[in-house]
């Protein structure tokens, strides 16, 4: 291995390490993947880093919360097929969820396509960014009183609108959500569950849909190696980085996300200006 071979595989690694860590945590994974790839001159003309990174952490969130899908899945088919009321929660809960990536999905398939266009470039992440620590600064000391229980359709409407936002880089996925979940009156371990079991099927939908991408990608086997590591790194860095900010939410700490959004919203609008 040359040393140009080399450092192309560690800036990939660090690549997925930035998305694995950044996923879950309310400071925008796409919008961090833009500064990186910027500031290393990483150029990746396919979608395929992208995709497996993603994929990364998509394995991550659902080991973490592997139990809540069991659960829902075993309860949600029980009623299904036998109409037990004990189970109904469980139902409901799968249904809005199934709303929530219905809104998010149409959303997506009407904006993707402009945002791709207009709003990748790293000025437009940094004012994105500013905007993920406001609404992160607004809620820093929510915590509603609504439970798995309490959750309307309207709720699951709002948060699938919201989660759409989080095409725009520089908008945090599990920051828009969190957000509008505890604007409408969630607790915080409610949000949170809501939030990430939200994540698992729209990022199944969006994986699925980009299988041709991988398969058309003339660089995919010419870099197969830096992207399995990245891959790797992303998976391990999101399972930590979920369980950090599990422990946050329950502390209530929000407000240090805030202030790194708005560190690093500024740092980037500077740098691209002057």
């Amino acid at each position: 291995m040359n040393i140009n071979n080399f450092i192309v595989i560690i800036k990939f690694i660090f690549l997925g390490f930035v998305q694995g860590f950044t996923e879950p945590i309310p400071i925008s994974s796409s919008g961090h993947s833009i500064i990186v790839k910027d500031i290393l001159h990483v150029y990746t003309p396919a979608l395929s880093f992208e995709i497996i990174v993603h994929v990364g952490s998509l394995i991550a969130i659902c080991i973490v919360y592997r139990h809540d899908i069991i659960k829902l899945i075993k309860e949600t088919v029980h009623f299904i097929i036998h109409r037990d009321n004990r189970f109904y929660s469980s139902f409901l809960f799968t249904f809005f969820l199934c709303i929530a990536t219905f809104i998010t999905g149409t959303i997506g398939l009407f904006l993707e396509s402009f945002i791709t266009e207009k709003l990748t470039k790293p000025i437009f992440v940094g004012v994105a960014l500013i905007i993920t620590g406001i609404f992160i600064w607004i809620i820093r000391h929510l915590n509603g009183h609504k439970s798995d229980k309490d959750i309307t359709a309207k709720d699951a409407i709002l948060i699938g609108i919201a989660q759409s936002f989080a095409l725009i880089p520089g908008i945090s996925r599990s920051g828009a959500t969190v957000v509008m979940a505890l604007l409408l009156g969630m607790d915080r371990t409610t949000a949170l569950r809501f939030s990430f079991l939200l994540f698992i099927p729209v990022s199944i939908g969006i994986s699925l849909l980009s299988v041709n991408d991988i398969i058309q990608d003339r660089y995919f086997t010419i870099l197969i190696i830096p992207y399995t590591l990245a891959f790797l790194t992303s998976l391990i860095a999101t399972y930590f980085a979920l369980k950090w900010f599990i422990q946050i939410m329950k502390k209530g700490n929000l407000k240090i996300f805030a202030y790194y959004c708005f560190i690093i919203g500024l740092f980037v609008i500077f740098n691209q200006i002057f």
